[in-house]
């Protein structure tokens, strides 16, 4: 699936894999995120921590009726409060990508996959 956008000098279209990757590069850049986490969810009782090349894997790209929507799968260290990470990576990640593609996405949704102690 690719976004498309039509502007007077011509098409943009930009892939998912893009996305995910300028998505993924943002996350990680958030307090208390330790990375991104499979969509597949658990993995013989464990959430798997993807490596920065596979961040397509923990992004999930939708079009609905209301616009495009981000599924964003995360891992948080332990001892943050999550809904001040969540909140964190929401906000970022919708104003870095809107900002950088010029395209509205109707809702950033984030689902804490899994809590990691830090040492």
């Amino acid at each position: 699936m690719t976004m498309k956008k039509n502007t007077k000098l011509g098409d943009i279209n930009v892939t998912v894999g893009a996305i995910a990757s300028l998505t993924g590069a943002t996350v990680s850049e958030c307090y208390g995120v330790v990375g991104m986490a499979s969509k597949q969810f658990f993995k013989d009782g464990f959430a798997i921590l993807l490596k920065q090349d596979n961040f397509s894997k923990g992004v999930v790209v939708k079009q609905t009726d209301k616009g495009f929507e981000l599924d964003i799968y995360i891992i948080i260290c332990y001892g943050v409060k999550v809904i001040e990470v969540v909140t964190e990576v929401q906000k970022k990640v919708k104003y870095e990508i809107e900002r950088a593609l010029d395209i509205d996405f109707a809702a950033v949704n984030v689902f804490v996959q899994g809590v990691k102690v830090i040492e």
